[in-house]
């Protein structure tokens, strides 16, 4: 507490509370979002299943415009790009460098999950584990890794978007809002393949917001929250309800086109919406975070953020698994009042088990980068002392990772696999994350 106290009271003048809030708040949303709509079954085998809640509750779709948090996380990670990218600018730092301190930061905790998950499907598999099963549990535990493969390559690709965006401001987020709007057409007309340039274009454009809030632009327009919420709810309401968008922002079997995979036009509405709103609320909330208690809690958040993120699906896997190995298992249908009774225990359940698990690994990311333990042979060394090889090889190490990410993220739920995962994509992307360890590491900018 000593330590997160001082760091808190170490803020600089110059930093911007909220947005660090608004990132505590997203990622907080997205944990308790996933852990209210589980609903756990077992299926005609006797064998665990599950699905999402919002499949029983169409009536909640309109919720999703305010709990579908990771537009406004992707904003929010636009403007701290933002502020990183002038900030090693200004220190003389490359593009290479910029590029190794995120992955300092996203990398190390994300890897320690894949090598537990992938240790402990080894174990399950060698102890006699049905395979589908030991697959999905890893699925089921990596999902938070899709999201993070999007926000990968939106940061590989934000030295040159930042520049863009200096270069040609607004007309940049408006060219990658028609590519949106021409990915759609094709989804619409059966071309789904030429739509998957959204998974890019949508993060992209999204986090281009973020960009013009740290520049200054949204917060010199008085104001400037009324048309973005008036005007974003407007159009969710006109591309959803008669339009040809799904009403809810979150993906839901079985209904019409999808809208966060990938995004739509009606995802970047509902990013509008959510601007508006949090610009609306952006002076109470300053004023409430010159307190020190709701600081210093901000603080405690951010500092084990990514941690809480990337482990919020394993403390469901092992609080179901312990509910099971007792037989002690609720299954209620959802949207029943046996469902609705069981969320608040489920919640608090859910709680202590990431409690746990953060303890256990949140060190990781709090600890941050380190220098490699072993010294580089002399033509490594060589070879990454010039910029074109070292910023090549930090961009290929980049995309080795993101490769080996989307792997598990693209492979079926149910499967044989060894280790519960594409072998091969675990070696991408290990190969990958040891490259970034190896290069040149340069104190984290932030």
């Amino acid at each position: 507490m000593g330590t997160l106290r001082e760091r808190a009271e170490r803020t600089p003048p110059s930093r911007d509370r909220y947005i660090d809030l608004l990132r505590s708040i997203a990622i907080i949303l997205v944990v308790v979002g996933h852990w209210l709509a589980s609903v756990i079954d077992y299926d005609r085998r006797g064998e665990l299943t599950g699905h999402s809640a919002l499949e029983s509750l169409p009536w909640a779709y309109p919720i999703t415009w305010l709990v579908q948090v990771m537009p406004l996380f992707f904003i929010v990670g636009g403007y701290a790009n933002g502020a990183s990218l002038t900030s090693n600018h200004r220190r003389g730092g490359d593009t290479a460098t910029w590029l190794r301190n995120r992955a300092g930061r996203l990398v190390p905790p994300t890897t320690t999950l894949l090598v537990v998950l992938a240790g402990s499907a080894l174990v399950a598999r060698l102890l006699g584990a049905n395979p589908g099963l030991t697959r999905m549990a890893v699925w089921v535990a990596s999902i938070p890794l899709w999201f993070l493969s999007a926000y990968l390559v939106v940061v590989l690709l934000a030295p040159i978007m930042y520049w863009l965006h200096q270069r040609f401001g607004w007309r940049v987020l408006l060219v990658l809002v028609g590519l949106v709007g021409l990915g759609d057409l094709a989804r619409l007309l059966g071309a789904h393949e030429w739509g998957d340039g959204n998974f890019v274009f949508g993060w992209l454009a999204i986090h281009q917001i973020g960009f013009a809030w740290r520049d200054g632009q949204l917060l010199f327009r008085p104001r400037l929250w009324l048309p973005l919420l008036v005007g974003g709810l407007v159009m969710l309401l006109l591309l959803t309800v008669p339009g040809p968008y799904s009403v809810s922002m979150v993906d839901v079997s079985g209904e019409r086109m999808h809208n966060a995979s990938p995004p739509t036009l009606a995802l970047l509405a509902d990013a509008a919406f959510q601007l508006g709103l949090v610009l609306l609320l952006r002076g109470p909330a300053e004023r409430w975070l010159r307190r020190s208690r709701p600081w210093l809690a901000v603080v405690a958040v951010n500092t084990v953020v990514l941690t809480v993120f990337l482990w919020h699906m394993s403390a469901v896997l092992l609080a179901v698994g312990l509910l099971n190995a007792l037989d002690a298992l609720p299954t209620p249908a959802a949207a029943t009042e046996a469902w609705w009774l069981w969320r608040p225990p489920w919640l608090v359940m859910l709680t202590a088990t990431l409690t746990v698990l953060v303890a256990m690994f949140g060190r990781i990311e709090i600890r941050g980068p380190r220098p490699p333990a072993a010294p580089r042979p002399r033509w490594l060394a060589r070879a990454i002392s010039t910029p074109v090889p070292r910023l090549g090889l930090t961009v290929a190490a980049f995309a080795a990772v993101i490769a080996g990410l989307l792997s598990n993220s693209l492979a079926p739920r149910v499967g044989q696999y060894l280790v519960g995962m594409p072998a091969g994509g675990l070696l991408v992307y290990l190969i990958g994350a040891a490259a970034l360890r190896l290069l040149p590491s340069t104190r984290t900018i932030t």
